[in-house]
């Protein structure tokens, strides 16, 4: 496989934001769910407004992977209040690492957590967090191999299923 470049996300590629948001939504947990509950989650989390929103909040980061000229994944981060949830200014909040499946045990995500951690250092995070939902194992043992550790629970809804994601963080500096 030839080199994949990590691109950040700009508003002229709200298409290709949208295209690749959709695809590896639903090709990552279709099989776990109702089709009325993805329809509904693919149709309200990723229109046109609501991606440009999120790009135009200065706390929020999306980076594309590309691989001969295709977006292949994605990369969501937050940091200060635009966090889901902790706001922690101390903190880095990993939102979405995505990668097609065709690209899956290729080293895309870790390309992707990669450029996260990057992230973290220039901005002097003390700790990077996320959540995963529970029965997404290929994803929790992703961030354990990569240090993370589970410190909560919390629920994530999607469409009208309640569902339980881990929370897990990894510390980058203890001694601030």
């Amino acid at each position: 496989m030839g080199d994949i470049v990590i691109k950040k996300v700009t508003l002229n590629d709200i298409a290709a934001l949208q295209e690749i948001g959709r695809r590896t939504f639903y090709e990552t947990f279709s099989a776990g769910n109702t089709e009325e509950n993805m329809t509904k989650y693919l149709e309200e989390g990723f229109t046109s407004e609501k991606l440009t929103a999120e790009l135009n909040n200065e706390g929020s980061s999306f980076y594309f992977a590309i691989f001969d000229n295709n977006v292949i994944g994605y990369l969501k981060l937050n940091a200060g209040q635009s966090q889901t949830e902790l706001q922690d200014d101390k903190a880095l909040e990993i939102e979405r690492i995505y990668v097609l499946q065709a690209f899956h045990g290729k080293k895309v995500g870790q390309l992707l957590y990669e450029k996260a951690m990057q992230i973290a250092t220039q901005i002097n995070a003390h700790y990077v967090w996320l959540g995963v939902w529970e029965e997404n194992q290929r994803a929790i043992n992703f961030y354990t191999k990569n240090g993370f550790v589970e410190f909560d629970k919390h629920i994530f809804k999607l469409g009208d299923d309640e569902q339980t994601d881990i929370m897990m963080k990894k510390i980058l500096n203890s001694d601030k």
